[in-house]
């Protein structure tokens, strides 16, 4: 009897079988691997990871022997049984699929490894021919037969090729990582149930998003931030010309949200593909694009909606959000700020079954950041990749996506346009400033086939315009500090933290103020946002020094906004802190 794991203190006779743990981790792989269409790929990986411990060594190994290489011998046993086929058409072709499924195979455990490498751990050179004649024998017989070469290619072809039969490097890549995350998140679950049951029975279920709808509704309710009857474009004009200020233009905005999220709720029936939701700050984007995902996943049976926002300090706004409107059982918040309530020297069963869903992103609504969400999606590390699979067949939400960094712009709109043709994927680029990265701007290599969610974004902007841009030159210190010394309640966003410490340093005897930068810890800087809309709200002296950390989807109203010279989209994000509700007159609110 051959056997792939242990358990403490217990007889051979209670240990995992090989045959069962190699059943178990196919069915699992090809299990995850289906919903893009590769469940015998995902299955022939799963059932081949673990071949090197049909051997004496790793047998030996069980029982406190010595370290042994188990994942090179089933790359090689794939190899040999494709090529062993009488065609030699489809030998060929299983010499060349076994190629691309040796990665995932050989990289269960270190990380995807690189076809060749100076320090002699690449593919290449694991399976030179001279190596595989040092690997320890195994037996054939205890491993299951793979799928035919010709079925993982048909599932393939459609991942790894454009326009029919041309293979893309990028692609291949992509559905490598995909299948990968298949793989060790299979055997990852399967050793836990078998090693350690008791952590596995931890593990949450993931709530159904069918009745997450009828809980948003209720919470807009709830909120009132529902309008009685459908918003008519005609009503939506009307209030706009209502003068900021006014209860009318007060009722505008209200309109104006409702609107948008009707537009949301109807866009929600189109097909799964690229979208955009332009829509003007304080527009309610938050809610209605969480409208737009919860409604949009039921209709076309996705499984999970995942936020992707750019700075912590908008995460945790908007898992809160969430959190009330959706209930706490729902919301995955995942970054590396956040500690679980529960978090201390005595592990609670909530925090380790938060830790858990981090691993592999069970849940039904993530919340996580860009760095988070990109870096794993081009990872080679079995930690990182292994939540991969749960990205596919979600609806993703890309707030503020004017902030994806531009130096890695096009390797990102490339995973985003693959989320989306080949993972069935629905992606959102939220925000008040959309970037022109559409083809049809003239974008190289940009996004086709982009649907806007609200109609007429420019229009919807214009009607409902609540400030006063000025430009006032070159500001000094002292000039900054004479306007702080002024006004009451202001908002001055410097480019760089140590502007902004010095400029606090200088200001920190006038009542009220606050200074903002990424270098707070998440929890301090969230107990200051508090005390800011606080202070805000009651119409209390709040004077707020801050980088650019505030400008992208932070919650709060000031009537003076003052930003350090940068980028139009800066100055529009900046503006969007400025008079949010509407509730002074534009000609009395400056950014």
């Amino acid at each position: 009897m051959l056997y792939a794991h242990t358990l403490a203190g217990h007889p051979k006779k209670d240990w995992q079988t090989l045959q069962e743990h190699l059943e178990n981790v196919g069915r699992l792989a090809a299990d995850f691997a289906s919903l893009f269409g590769a469940a015998r790929t995902g299955a022939t990986l799963g059932t081949h990871h673990d071949a090197g411990k049909a051997t004496e060594g790793f047998q030996r190994r069980l029982e406190g022997g010595p370290r042994v290489d188990h994942s090179t011998a089933g790359a090689v046993l794939l190899g040999q049984r494709w090529e062993a086929s009488p065609s030699r058409q489809t030998a060929a072709l299983g010499t060349m699929l076994s190629r691309f499924l040796a990665y995932p195979i050989l990289g269960h455990h270190g990380g995807l490894p690189d076809a060749g490498s100076e320090y002699g751990t690449g593919l290449d050179h694991r399976l030179a021919p001279g190596n595989i004649q040092k690997l320890p024998s195994w037996d054939p017989a205890a491993i299951p037969l793979p799928a035919s070469p010709m079925d993982v290619y048909q599932e393939m072809l459609p991942l790894i090729c454009k326009q029919g039969r041309h293979p893309d490097p990028f692609r291949i890549c992509f559905a490598l990582r995909m299948l990968f995350s298949c793989l060790v998140d299979a055997d990852y679950l399967d050793t836990e149930r078998f090693c350690t049951p008791d952590i596995y029975r931890l593990r949450p279920a993931v709530p159904a998003l069918s009745p997450l709808a009828a809980r948003l509704e209720d919470y807009l309710h709830r909120k009132g931030f529902l309008h009685e009857s459908r918003v008519a474009p005609e009503e939506l004009e009307a209030g706009a010309a209502a003068p900021c200020g006014s209860s009318d233009r007060q009722k505008a905005i209200a309109l104006a949200r409702s609107f948008i999220r009707e537009q949301c709720e109807q866009a929600a029936a189109a097909a799964p593909g690229l979208f955009s939701l332009t829509v003007p700050t304080g527009g309610g984007k938050t809610l209605s694009s969480l409208s737009f995902a919860i409604r949009h996943a039921i209709r076309h049976d996705l499984r999970r909606i995942i936020f992707v926002v750019p700075y912590t300090s908008i995460i945790e706004q908007n898992a809160q959000i969430f959190r009330e409107a959706l209930g706490d059982e729902v919301v995955l918040e995942h970054h590396s700020n956040f500690v679980h309530p529960d978090e201390g020297d005595d592990v609670s069963t909530a925090s380790l079954q938060y830790r858990l869903s981090t691993e592999n992103w069970e849940a039904a609504v993530i919340v996580t950041t860009s760095v988070q969400f990109f870096e794993s999606l081009f990872s080679c590390k079995p930690s990182r990749c292994r939540k991969l699979h749960n990205i596919a067949g979600s609806v993703i939400i890309l707030d503020e996506a004017q902030m994806l960094p531009l130096n890695l712009l096009l390797p990102i709109m490339q995973a985003i346009k693959e989320l989306a043709q080949n993972y069935h994927c629905s992606v959102v680029m939220c925000t008040a400033t959309q970037p022109a990265v559409q083809a049809e701007n003239g974008f190289y290599r940009g996004f086709e086939n982009v649907r806007e969610i609200a109609p007429k974004p420019t229009a919807l902007f214009d009607k409902l315009r609540r400030i006063t841009v000025q430009h006032i030159g070159t500001q000094t210190d002292a000039d900054l500090l004479a306007k702080l010394g002024e006004y009451p309640q202001m908002l001055v966003i410097v480019n760089n933290r140590r502007h902004a410490r010095n400029l606090y340093d200088q200001a920190k005897h006038l009542e009220g103020t606050f200074h903002l930068t990424t270098l707070m810890c998440a929890k301090h800087r969230s107990q200051k946002l508090d005390e800011i809309r606080d202070r805000l709200k009651k119409g209390e002296p709040c004077r707020v020094i801050a980088t650019s950390l505030i400008e992208a989807g932070v919650d709060v109203d000031f009537p003076l906004v003052m930003r350090a010279e940068a980028g139009l989209d800066s100055v529009a994000q900046a503006a969007g802190r400025c008079n949010r509700e509407g509730k002074r007159p534009s000609e009395n609110s400056f950014v």
